[in-house]
């Protein structure tokens, strides 16, 4: 099968993992320290501003909580967002309120957002859909016009910035993941960026069960008399992350340009091959000044084409998807407006598969399926 998403592990990780094996200390330590510094650099922020989890789910959960959301709350957020996002608002007693989103980028617009504001809203929380920066420039000022939090999903977007500015540093907090399915993975884990300095220490002390200093058995040297001695400021999770899967997630951020490399020469090659096709829409280009980190590549075409396209590829060893199903059809968030360029799009897209790891024999598998497939169904 053909993967929608794949990451691509070598040598250079295992050797990472075997360094780490034979320090005696796989816990949180040395190389996690070493993995925020480079993320930190890799997004043009001081170390300060960044503390590592164990998975961007958690981040999500955090920001919630840093930002004091709860019971009497709105915030905003797409309909076309993972789970975890409206998870975490509901969970804090806050309420999910969900905007439309553009049909052909599926990323909310500055109007989107500003039709879901209410009285109430104090946050929103945007998703950069498959690494598409969207507007979020504009977003950014919105929130920051009308006092409210802006929180960016950039889970998609490791690599997207809007002129030389990364995305998940417009707003007062930016998450990203480095689960299985990302371009530069850690197996798991997840990343979280606070404008204030002081609400990231306080992220990462949320991180560890509240504890005000942390001292591993490596570290107990440098410490008081009495390391083992603690003190708690809140009743936390532990949700750190650890030496073995930060050793992973460093060697990927270095391989993370290659990566970029293939992806973009992937991009190139399904829209040199698939263009001109009768009732297929390729992604639209990127704006002027907007880079992508190339985590999608959707389609779309007729809605009653759609699913029978995707068993035709499936059926040929072609996996695809449609990411991320509508939030707001989901009965447990008690929300089912109507929000039509969403629901345009859950009907009509398809995201291929894009990743590293694909071989040109791969690709022209994929262009030659979905070719045939279209051709036959459009009889």
């Amino acid at each position: 099968m053909i993967n929608v998403f794949q990451p691509m592990l070598g040598e250079a990780e295992l050797a990472a993992v075997k360094e780490v094996f034979e320090s005696n200390w796989i816990g949180k330590g040395r190389r996690v320290e070493q993995f925020e510094q480079a993320f930190a650099e890799h997004i043009g922020v001081g170390t300060e501003h960044v503390t590592s989890v164990n998975s961007c789910t958690e981040a999500t959960f955090l920001a919630v909580q840093l930002l004091g959301l709860g019971p009497g709350d709105d915030v905003v957020l797409p309909t076309v967002s993972f789970v975890s996002a409206a998870n975490a608002i509901a969970a804090h007693g806050a309420r999910p309120v969900f905007c439309d989103v553009a049909e052909r980028t599926l990323n909310p617009t500055v109007a989107d957002i500003e039709a879901a504001l209410t009285p109430a809203t104090k946050a929103v929380l945007v998703l950069h859909f498959g690494g598409y920066p969207g507007e979020i420039a504009a977003i950014a000022e919105l929130c920051r016009r009308r006092g409210i939090h802006l929180i960016e999903d950039a889970a998609n977007a490791i690599a997207s910035r809007v002129d030389g500015r990364a995305c998940g540093t417009f707003g007062d907090i930016g998450l990203w993941s480095f689960d299985h399915g990302k371009i530069a993975v850690a197996v798991d884990g997840g990343m979280l960026y606070a404008r204030d300095a002081e609400l990231a220490e306080r992220a990462a002390k949320l991180a560890y069960l509240g504890l005000e200093h942390f001292t591993g058995f490596s570290q107990a040297e440098k410490s008081a008399n009495r390391w083992w001695e603690i003190e708690v400021s809140s009743f936390s999770r532990r949700s750190i992350m650890n030496d073995v899967l930060a050793a992973i997630g460093g060697v990927q951020l270095g391989r993370l340009p290659d990566f970029l490399r293939r992806r973009r020469f992937v991009v190139d090659y399904y829209d040199r091959e698939l263009a001109g096709i009768d009732g297929l829409e390729l992604p639209p280009p990127l704006p002027a000044g907007h880079e992508g980190s190339h985590y999608f590549y959707w389609v779309q075409l007729p809605a009653e084409l759609r699913d029978a396209v995707a068993r035709d590829l499936y059926e040929r060893g072609v996996y695809t998807t449609f990411r991320y199903p509508l939030l707001h059809k989901v009965a447990i968030y008690g929300a089912d407006r109507p929000l039509p360029g969403a629901e345009q799009a859950a009907a009509r897209t398809l995201c291929l598969p894009l990743h590293q790891a694909l071989s040109d024999t791969d690709l022209k598998t994929v262009v030659t399926a979905l070719r045939e497939s279209i051709a036959r169904r459009s009889r």
